[in-house]
């Protein structure tokens, strides 16, 4: 088990209700990841539509995950 500390933006937040958590994993990538929270917070956008910043810095979903890393999910925005 991996623990890695998490942040949701904009409609990611809104479904999961809140906006950082703490999280034990045994997903071994970003991807895989993202597939366990969309299943566990019923997460409506695909993966191929949110990006990922690892540590501050954009990374590939297949990048494997560090004990302690801090992930960013970012959904797509609309701005005006």
């Amino acid at each position: 088990m991996t623990t890695v500390r998490l942040s949701y933006f904009a409609l990611l937040r809104e479904q999961r209700g809140l906006a950082h958590e703490v999280r034990e994993t045994s997903a071994a990538s970003a991807g895989e990841l993202y597939a366990e929270l969309s299943t566990h917070y019923h997460f409506t956008l695909p993966a191929d539509r949110i990006r990922v910043a690892i540590d501050g810095e954009f990374s590939p979903l297949s990048t494997p995950l560090r004990e302690g890393c801090e992930l960013v999910f970012i959904p797509p925005v609309a701005g005006g």
